[in-house]
């Protein structure tokens, strides 16, 4: 069991971790213009879900989940626009 002392550092590592993650696909996308082997529904999929994880901390009034899914929806909702524009 991890002492409840360590659990928000682990919650903030993760929120930072996978938001953050976003940010290399977002540059290389950008750079090259080329999101052939990106799937839109996925992407689709994706965003909604980010989305929706975004109004749920909202009504829970959860910091974490608040600022790691506005940063996450914001990316993807760029690799999101990107391949919608290049194809």
């Amino acid at each position: 069991m991890i002492s409840a002392d360590w659990v928000p550092a682990i919650g903030t590592a993760a929120a930072v971790l996978t938001t953050l993650c976003w940010v290399p696909q977002a540059l290389k996308i950008i750079i090259t213009r080329n999101t052939h082997s990106i799937s839109l529904l996925t992407q689709t999929i994706l965003v909604t879900g980010i989305l929706m994880w975004l109004v749920y901390g909202l009504e829970m009034d959860d910091q974490p989940l608040i600022w790691a899914n506005s940063v996450t929806l914001c990316l993807n909702a760029l690799i999101l626009g990107l391949k919608l524009r290049y194809g």
